[in-house]
């Protein structure tokens, strides 16, 4: 497809239709709370279930399983909307939809996508990933997490770190070692019940730097006991399904940073035409003027990685190269311009009055989350043939 006809997929009616939509119930519900619920570290469960009545919770998934039946392009929309004015929503978000859903679709059986696909895509509940442990850091391949076959159930042992949503998930999925001799081909993917599996406990809710609406879990795992029916996939498929699930989870991180980025430098925009000093608005004078300018053409930039990316993901395109380098450049995009945010809105900048300290915040976790920066690096060098 000619670079014309990708700009027409981007603007066509169906996805101008759903990012409006979507643009009006953010800043309706989501923009006059954003701050309070960091504040609070609080989960907004209301406005996930406000998501689930629009029909947003499964935007890339098929309509046969209770999703939208969007294809990524519209879900990166979506997932930009909700960053312009929450990251920490935006990120739940992501994770439920990339990480939670997207992968039991691709790698589930019929019953399976029955039974937990079709609640977390029609927006009954929330879904989660577990693929960290607490010495894994950039090497998640390496996994004490084990999962033993006892008879017709597996049993699973093991500490997965820095889990989104686990706290509040229907449905988590978590990645644990079934051959401990064969490498990456030993790594297997299992759905559990956090309600109702014994041996499950989220062991610690973080507090972090920023995005505290959105719950960041450690999850112990004490002889936990699921059917082997719950196995996704076959044994040993753990570890591509994870490099599959990546690919997208990547292009919703670049979205979700772009949308960051777009929400700080709307709020440096709109106050440098409003704040006066010596006399005239202080986008008149070069140096804020040139911030502005500079976060536009770095928004712009993230933007247009992210929708190739996206549009060559729902071509069936191999896309580790693209969203690595969407990735890559729109989450360094996010924290470079909402930094600069700060800066232009000088000290008010930095209270919680003002949006831009805490895009600033979320920002910082976007050039960790789902492959640090260096691993971004990694890939594409890998990708290119360095």
């Amino acid at each position: 497809m000619s670079e014309q006809g990708l700009l027409d997929v981007v603007d066509s009616e169906e996805h101008r239709m759903i990012r409006n939509t979507v643009r009006e119930f953010c800043e309706a519900e989501i923009e006059p709370i954003a701050q309070d619920v960091e504040n609070e570290h609080r989960f907004p469960e209301e406005i996930f279930e406000q998501l689930g009545e629009l029909d947003m919770m499964g935007v890339p998934v098929s309509m046969e399983y209770g999703g939208l039946g969007g294809d990524q392009l519209m879900y990166a929309l979506v997932t930009e909307e909700l960053g312009r004015v929450s990251g920490g929503i935006g990120l739940s978000y992501a994770a439920h939809v990339s990480l939670g859903s997207k992968p039991i679709e691709m790698f589930g059986t019929e019953a399976q996508k029955e039974e937990w696909l079709e609640p977390l895509a029609s927006g009954e509940g929330m879904g989660a990933w577990a693929l960290t442990e607490p010495g894994s850091g950039s090497d998640a391949s390496d996994m004490d997490t084990m999962a033993v076959k006892d008879g017709d159930e597996y049993v699973l042992n093991g500490t997965k770190q820095f889990i989104t949503n686990a706290n509040v998930a229907n449905s988590v999925l978590v990645k644990a070692v079934t051959d401990p001799d064969a490498g990456y081909d030993g790594i297997s993917t299992f759905i559990v019940d956090p309600e109702n599996d014994d041996g499950f406990e989220i062991s610690t809710v973080w507090e972090k730097m920023g995005l505290n609406c959105s719950p960041t879990c450690e999850i112990q795992l004490d002889d936990v006991r699921i059917p082997a029916d719950r196995l996704l996939g076959e044994e040993g498929e753990g570890w591509e399904q994870t490099k599959k699930t990546l690919d997208g989870g990547r292009i919703s991180i670049a979205a979700l940073s772009t949308g960051l980025a777009q929400g700080a430098y709307e709020a440096a925009r709109d106050y440098s035409t409003e704040r006066e000093q010596f006399g005239q608005p202080i986008s008149e004078f070069d140096a804020v003027r040139d911030k502005v300018v500079d976060m536009h053409r770095k928004i712009e930039r993230a933007r247009l990685l992210t929708h190739k990316a996206a549009w060559a993901y729902d071509q069936g395109e191999s896309v580790s190269r693209e969203s690595a380098l969407a990735k890559l450049d729109a989450s360094e995009a996010a924290r470079e311009v909402a930094e600069e945010s700060v800066q232009t809105l000088g000290g008010y900048g930095y209270t919680e009055d003002f949006a831009p300290q805490r895009f600033y915040r979320d920002a910082k976790l976007m050039e960790i989350g789902e492959g640090t920066s260096e691993i971004q690096h990694l890939v594409i060098g890998r990708e290119i043939g360095l």
